[in-house]
């Protein structure tokens, strides 16, 4: 149960009042319990003393001390009176061994009496420790014992006995203690009384300022308190008055900043949304709006999320640990409809490094992919120009040489005939000659022309070599640009160089190349065996290649960041000089003597098929570093 100010005000001072009353009520009581006991013990001396000189007047009279005290009426009448007295329980005489000699009950007389505590020696311990020993337990009998001796000789034959009862003393402090019990309550009742009178005078100005601080939280400006009171109260309704005034300054500033950041990021395709250091939502933006369709501002993240949700668990760290996490990819929307959205959260601190706030920020990589996908067709297209130049150049570089040789050609067979040189020239340029043609003038006479077979057959061999060159050009071509269907499944890469080695040791042999391969402990890969074989290939023999007079080779693979597994091929060769880095993934692009400008080309396909990356990196004279990277399965 929760106890407001003036209930504790309340309780607080009852309970002073009530623990001061214990405390004086057990400090008379422990005093009644002396008294009584004083009093208990003065009776049984009493007792004790008058039997004692009735006792000593008839065994000096007597032969048998012992008989003469068991026949004398006197003193069993005595015996028997002190029933009468309080807190006496039995009275009597016993013999050296205990034995009752003389008994208020006869039916004791001759039986052993059993001992009892001292009576003396309880009177000599505190009064609180009296107390305790009559109220604990369930009673018990005290002894006052006084010697019975013979004259002259003052030889001791017995003792009297009176029995005092603690119960009997407990009884009588409890009907002493009904007053002060009743004087007690009454003190109670006085003090709750009195506390719920000052609580009420003295918490009024708590509840001004309680009820201005909840105008306050209700979003109110302007608001004051008069408390026209010249003490601490006073100067706590003047603070509020000016914290109430900066309040409202700063909640205007607020609103206008509040006002900007939605108009900046209402048209974000990224969700947004701001969380208070206790969680509570602050802002959110409309694509927010639409994955939490319950938003609203003040509103806990416990109340808008499950306990399970992954984005929750991210808030949480973030406002625990007061630092930034992920992104991390999450599924997350319509139960139906679920998309796949990169989330992160941001620590907002103050200049002092305190947290702020959280920034929640949710991407929707669906809406990524599309623009990926856009940025991709616009690097084909790119890449489609460029390569579509690079086409035009190398198929018109051999049209020219053969152009070229087929003009000295048809000069070497038509020396002696200029006019029909000239003819055939015209109609070929206006497209009517057709192989096998002959156009001679009327009356004309044909001669044969001096012809030299070698040098014809020369140019026929440049012509043949230049028709091979645009055929290999046009092949690569349609290799490079011909669709091919990926199949796509976890490869191997350990296995997958497995294959490659054998085929590119050999070079590696020929050109005094040190080959290692460290590629066992890495996740697989998702990609399709053959392209990726094919690349690798590419890569190594390119790399062995750059090393005409020795070197080392290695091929390392790691797991990256991102779900990704790197490829690196290292070498220590010529290096790649840095006008060249950017042509190097370009179609018929080579600086080999004898190279098609395709492998790298074909290399840097593949790895976009995959949906992954190439990077080099390079110094001329020290070596190159090709790393592709790839997703994992």
């Amino acid at each position: 149960m929760r106890l407001g100010i003036k209930g504790k005000q309340v309780l607080g001072v009852t309970s002073i009042v009530g623990v001061v009353v214990v405390v004086l009520s057990v400090l008379h009581l422990s005093q009644l319990a002396r008294v009584g006991l004083d009093e208990s013990r003065a009776r049984a001396e009493l007792l004790a003393n008058a039997v004692y000189h009735r006792a000593r007047e008839v065994v000096n009279a007597g032969a048998d001390p012992y008989q003469a005290m068991r026949n004398d009426p006197g003193l069993r009448s005595i015996l028997e009176s002190s029933l009468y007295s309080e807190n006496v329980t039995f009275a009597a005489i016993a013999d050296v061994r205990n034995v009752a000699v003389v008994h208020q009950d006869r039916s004791l007389e001759g039986h052993v009496l059993p001992p009892g505590d001292p009576l003396q020696k309880l009177l000599e311990r505190r009064a609180f420790a009296q107390l305790l020993a009559i109220y604990s337990g369930q009673g018990k009998n005290l002894e006052f014992r006084q010697p019975l001796v013979l004259a002259p000789s003052n030889t001791e034959f017995g003792s009297i006995r009176i029995g005092i009862s603690t119960l009997l003393i407990r009884d009588q402090l409890s009907l002493s203690l009904r007053p002060a019990v009743a004087t007690a309550f009454a003190a109670l009742a006085v003090a709750v009384l009195v506390a719920t009178l000052l609580a009420q005078l003295l918490l009024r100005p708590i509840h001004v300022i309680r009820s201005g601080l909840t105008r306050l939280g209700r979003g109110e400006f302007g608001v004051r308190l008069d408390l026209n009171q010249q003490d601490e109260f006073g100067e706590l309704g003047t603070f509020f008055n000016a914290v109430s005034e900066q309040l409202s300054a700063d909640r205007s500033q607020m609103a206008g900043q509040v006002a900007n950041l939605e108009l900046a990021v209402q048209h974000l395709e990224d969700a947004v949304a701001i969380l208070n250091p206790r969680g509570l939502l602050l802002f959110a933006n409309p694509a927010m709006r639409a994955l939490l369709p319950d938003v609203a501002v003040g509103a806990s993240v416990d109340d808008l999320l499950p306990s399970d949700h992954p984005v929750r668990k991210l808030a949480e760290q973030t406002l625990f640990n007061r630092q930034s996490r992920g992104p991390v990819a999450i599924e997350w929307g319509e139960e139906s409809e679920p998309n796949e959205r990169l989330v992160m959260t941001h620590a907002i601190n103050d200049p002092k490094g305190d947290l702020v706030g959280v920034m929640l920020v949710a991407r929707n990589l669906e809406y990524l992919s599309q623009v990926e996908s856009t940025l991709r067709y616009s690097r084909k297209l790119a890449a489609l120009g460029r390569l579509s130049a690079g086409v035009a150049h190398e198929v018109k570089n051999p049209l020219n040489a053969m152009m070229i040789h087929l003009e000295l050609l048809r000069q070497q067979f038509t020396s002696d005939r200029p006019a029909i040189g000239a003819r055939a020239e015209l109609a070929s340029a206006r497209g009517e000659l057709t192989r096998g043609d002959i156009v001679e003038p009327r009356g004309a006479v044909a001669t044969a022309p001096d012809v030299d077979p070698s040098e014809a057959l020369q140019h026929v061999d440049v012509i043949a070599g230049e028709i091979k060159r645009l055929d290999e050009v046009v092949q690569g071509f349609l290799k490079f640009s011909r669709p091919e269907d990926l199949t796509l499944q976890p490869v191997s890469l350990g296995m997958l160089f497995d294959e490659i080695v054998p085929i590119v040791r050999p070079e590696a042999d020929r050109l005094n190349v040190a080959l290692a391969v460290e590629c066992h402990d890495v996740p697989d890969v998702n990609g399709d065996p053959g392209m990726l074989r094919q690349a690798f290939l590419n890569l190594a023999l390119n790399a062995c290649q750059a090393m005409q007079h020795g070197g080392s080779l290695r091929i390392h693979c790691s797991a990256a960041r991102g779900r990704r597994v790197a490829i690196a091929f290292t070498d220590s060769g010529v290096g790649i000089k840095p006008e060249h880095l950017q042509k190097i993934f370009n179609l018929y692009f080579t600086t080999k003597e004898k190279g098609s400008g395709i492998g790298l080309s074909m290399v840097y396909r593949t790895v976009q098929m995959h949906d992954g990356e190439i990077e080099v990196q390079s110094t001329p004279g020290k070596g190159t570093t090709f790393t592709v990277l790839l997703p994992q399965a």
